[in-house]
């Protein structure tokens, strides 16, 4: 094994591997560098080629549609569930076009996204199915942990599947670039020893929100899944984006920073431009919010959110 900045995989990336694969059900698992790399090699991995399409959500950020183009495929957009922010299957499936190999389905915000629906579809038009699970570690759909429901899963530091043959083809695809190195896999490990205490104390502070706020619509939890609230993130009712920005900008005047989670679609970027009819992306653009929701958070200041959200709802 060579020093701690060797590209070279040692003994430490082989644990980090090992510790990952225990979280997905014991699939391979091949880490690299950074999420937007596990989504570009997995879809190269299955054989996606120039002229093939690839159906991805336009709610969310673009490492899944830039995965798709440096792939040499053409993203197509499919619109989302209003309740988890996450694909919809019947809008997936209307998509679908003989150029359709893949679908990309992201857990969004940390909720799992129906996978099992998903799958369905994909089985019966001969498609593959691949999890964008980099905000969703630790989350899981009827017990079962996101990242083992499709034939590939791309986390931040990871590729997962249930397939010997995937997983060497990804290892073969890692240039020495994208290759973890054993520094890296450290940064990993304690990632993986944080995880299960920062995602409790995540869903801790969700609860009270769940329970206290007033005035804005809590994020949805759909049966049986188990969502890890990467964002908490609410919708403001009223008229749409200017509802949403001033009470965000009240919210700030009172201490509390919230961030808008998606801007614009994806589809509406101009590097990404299509004339697409997808609603419930758009509405959900204008009217989401993402509250504070990290594991430091201390008893007051989850106190001091809820303070400054009740105090301004039915105000806008």
């Amino acid at each position: 094994m060579k020093s701690s900045g060797s590209v070279v995989e040692g003994s430490l990336v082989a644990a980090f591997e090992r510790e990952f694969a225990a979280l997905v059900g014991g699939r391979q698992c091949v880490a690299v560098q950074e999420g937007n790399t596990a989504l570009r090699l997995s879809l190269v991995a299955l054989g996606v080629i120039p002229g093939d399409e690839v159906i991805v959500p336009s709610y969310g950020p673009a490492a899944a549609v830039e995965a798709v183009r440096l792939a040499g495929a053409t993203p197509v957009f499919a619109d989302i569930d209003p309740h988890t922010f996450c694909l919809d299957p019947d809008a997936v499936a209307a998509a679908i076009s003989w150029r359709t190999v893949a679908i990309i389905a992201g857990h969004r915000f940390g909720h799992p996204a129906p996978v099992r629906r998903l799958a369905d579809v994909a089985r019966r038009h001969g498609l593959a199915l691949v999890e964008d699970a980099s905000e969703a570690c630790g989350a899981e759909l009827d017990r079962e942990p996101v990242g083992t429901f499709g034939a590939l899963a791309a986390f931040s530091l990871a590729v997962v599947t249930e397939d010997p043959r995937l997983a060497r083809r990804i290892r073969e695809l890692r240039t020495p670039d994208i290759r973890p190195t054993e520094e890296s896999a450290v940064a990993g490990r304690g990632e993986l020893e944080r995880l299960a205490g920062f995602a409790a104390r995540r869903r801790a502070n969700a609860r009270v929100f769940d329970t206290a706020l007033k005035g804005v619509r809590t994020p949805y939890v759909a049966a049986g899944a188990r969502h890890v609230y990467h964002r908490y993130v609410v919708r403001v009712p009223g008229n749409g984006r200017p509802d949403r920005d001033a009470f965000a900008r009240a919210l700030a005047t009172r201490g509390v920073e919230a961030g808008v989670p998606v801007p614009t679609p994806l589809h509406r970027i101009p590097a990404f431009r299509m004339p697409v009819d997808l609603p419930q992306t758009e509405r959900a653009a204008a009217e989401t919010l993402s509250l504070p929701v990290h594991p430091l958070l201390t008893e007051r200041e989850v106190e001091r959110i809820v303070s400054a959200c009740n105090a301004l709802g039915g105000l806008l």
